[in-house]
This record gives C-alpha cells, structure tokens and sequence, in this order.
C-alpha cells in the first residue's frame, strides 16, 4: 500500500556532501515490497569506528541482539539494513538469519562478521528468509558509491512518505568536518531510544567511547523527545560510523569523551539527530499537523518530560489538534494524569501565543477566535506552565487521525 507523500514534508532536501571512507548503494530483494528498493549496503574504509544506542524493548529484535554484541569490538566495515520485515520476534531462526546475513555481507565486503552491523525494519513475526540477501549483496558492493544519500534513505523507508537526510559541516582546527545522518519512522514511534532507524555517519577520527558518549547523549532531546503513538519499537537502533579520515587532514584523533574539542562535534551531531527527530514527527502515519509541546516551571527535566509526553500521547488531545479544536481542557486532563507534581492553581496553558487557561481557569482574556485561528495553522505549539520549579522539556509529535487507522489497520494486508 502507498500513501501520498505527507503535507509536512519539507519542500527540499539538504544536498549530503561525500564523507571520506563511506560508499553505499541498494538494491531490489523483493522482500516485501516490489518495485522498490528494499536493502541498503554500506561499506567503510578499515579504521572506522562505532557506537549505537537501541530500543528499551523487552522483545528486541535479532539484529539489536547482534549490533549489541558487536559494539563492544568498537569496529565498523560494513552496515546492512533491509526494509519490509523487522526480522522480529522470529526465535532460532532470527538469530540463524542474521549470522548467515553478516558471513554473506562479510564476504562481500572483506571483513570479519563481526565488523558487520545490521537492522531490520517492518513487520514483526515474519521469518525473514537469509538467502534474499545471497548474490544480492555481491552484486551491491560491485555499485557502492559515495552517494547519493537519498538513495540510501529511501531504501529503508517502510510506510515512510518521505526519505529524511540531514547534514552539517564544522570546523574544528582549522580543518573541515562533515555529519551526515539518515532515518527512517513514521508509525510505532515513542521514546526510550530512538524509536526508529537512523544511521550517521563523519569522517572524523574519534574513539568508540567518545563517539558512544555523543550518541547518548544526543537521542535525549531528538529520537527520545519525539513520539506518533506512544508505541515502542522493537528494532530501534541509531548507530553512528566515525571513518578517521581527518586525520590524514591533520586533525587529531578525539580519544576521550573530556576532550575539549567534543562539545563542538557533539552540537554537530546533535542538530543532525534533532533534524531527523523533526522529520519522523512531521511524516507520522497520517499526520497533518507537526505538533511541539513545551512544558515549563516543572521540579525537574524529566517530570517537563513525562508531563509532556503525557499530552503528546493522549488521542483526545491528538483527535482535538486534527480537528483543530482548542481543547485546552484535555491538555489539563493529560497534565494531571501523568502522576507528576503538578499544582490545578498555578498551571497556565498556551496554543501559540494564545493565553488559554491560567490560576487554574480559563483566561479572562480568551479568544476563541484566535485559539482557533492557531489551531488551523500546520504547526501547531501548545506551552504548559506548571509553576513549580524552574526546569522545561520539549518534545515532538503529530496529529491523529482517521487516516493512522487506516494505515495500520491493512499493514499486514
């Protein structure tokens, strides 16, 4: 089934620049889906090194258990990712499928299995069949490619509308560095690691555990503050390649995570994740309206988070926003409900600019007209203000509408 391209897409692309030490390119394996790319091979120069954060989820699927297992290596030549089956949930045979997936990559490429890093995306529960990947991986690597990044992003789309790509170049000594990332998601997206697929990718040289510290750190405020349905994946996986090419350049390699030039690689590689965070809210399964809720004045970071969650996943508050009804009176539901220190007196409630509800009643000044005027808008902001702390948290999400339904109700049909 395809669905026409979501109206928040972005109406342009970033153009990726090459990254030294990383080639690419995709393939047909006709494992769900026909006529369309469904396999993306990614080849890295010897050197590389890896870091990766995954699903919180109890039923993780078989490549999660296998990039896990390999990140402690701290090595990187290759990255096999395929859409149309999440190859979760599948017992013996999962974990048969994806060692025989690693040896055919492996021999593709010239390196140890345990240099390969795997993901899968799309159904769970299917079998996913090993030989899809037998002569198709061969074939791919003969056509690897520094770009185009597009390319690779569509490939692992899966109800996806759009391809999302995101960029930025630093200067770090004098020498120039670029942070490239790709992701897919759109439906069965809520935080606790980045519900989603997502693959970023620089030429600098920077040690495992210093690449593994700017990947924690940065899911925090991009894949883990978005969410379409509260829905945890079980085949979440970011995993950051680092080729060392900067080095040839004259740029020292980053060894430890107190390095001080690691906060300006870090912004890089957070505004890159942030990007991609944005771009998965705005193609949610049947989204119309990208939706950024900021709470305020609450005891701590992660009670702002919870409260904040707690309205962006309510379908009452979701349902009103696709119908672009001003119900302020269901975002003082999810507040409350989300057990978090909250004070009905002091809470004062915003749609855009617009002063809905404060000391615990509807703003005298409310304009109906203008709350509604915002709500028509295709971005949507709602702010909370809780009035008992200093401490804020934003998050990411969309509408719900009839059309998620439908999308999700034939997924497997």
């Amino acid at each position: 089934m395809s669905h026409a391209v979501s109206p928040l897409a972005p109406k342009s692309n970033p153009t990726l620049p090459a990254i030294e030490g990383v080639r690419f390119a995709t393939a047909e394996a006709g494992i769900k889906y026909k006529g369309r790319t469904d396999v993306l091979l990614a080849a890295f120069d010897e050197g590389t090194t890896v870091a990766g954060v995954f699903t919180t989820s109890k039923c993780p699927s078989a490549p999660v258990d296998w990039c896990r297992a390999n990140l402690a290596g701290g090595k990187a030549r290759a990255l096999v990712v395929n859409s149309g089956n999440a190859n979760a949930f599948t017992g013996r045979r999962g974990v048969e499928t994806v060692t025989i997936t690693a040896d055919i990559a492996a021999r593709a490429v010239g390196c140890a299995p345990s240099e390969v890093f795997l993901a899968s995306t799309g159904v769970i529960g299917e079998p996913l069949d090993p030989t899809k990947f037998e002569g198709v991986l061969a074939e791919t690597m003969t056509r690897v490619a520094a770009g185009p990044y597009l390319d690779a992003a569509k490939a692992i789309m899966t109800t996806d509308t759009f391809a999302k790509v995101a960029t930025r170049t630093i200067e770090i000594d004098g020498v120039a560095a670029t942070v490239n990332g790709i992701a897919k998601g759109a439906g069965m997206i809520a935080p606790d690691m980045a519900t989603m697929l997502s693959f970023l990718f620089t030429d600098l040289a920077i040690a495992p555990a210093a690449l593994q510290a700017i990947v924690s750190a940065g899911v925090v405020d991009s894949y883990n503050a978005t969410t379409i349905d509260g829905d945890t994946s079980t085949s979440d996986t970011v995993i950051a390649f680092a080729t060392a090419k900067t080095a040839a350049r004259g740029l020292a390699p980053i060894e430890t995570a107190d390095d001080p030039r690691l906060p300006a690689v870090a912004a890089a590689f957070d505004a890159v994740m942030l990007d991609l965070a944005k771009l998965v809210a705005r193609d949610g399964e049947g989204a119309r309206k990208f939706v950024t809720i900021t709470v305020e004045g609450a005891v701590s970071k992660a009670s702002a988070r919870r409260i904040a969650m707690s309205i962006a996943n309510s379908p009452l508050v979701k349902t009103a926003i696709a119908g672009e009804d001003a119900n302020w009176g269901r975002v003082v539901m999810a507040v409350g409900k989300a057990g978090e220190p909250a004070d009905r007196d002091r809470l004062a409630i915003w749609f855009g600019d617009v002063r809905v509800a404060v000391e615990g009643e509807r703003d005298p000044a409310y304009s109906e007209a203008a709350a509604s005027a915002h709500m028509k808008n295709d971005e949507i902001e709602i702010r909370v203000e809780i009035g008992l702390g200093e401490a804020s948290d934003t998050v990411y999400t969309c509408d719900l509408t009839k059309d998620y339904v439908a999308i999700n109700g034939d997924y497997r049909s």
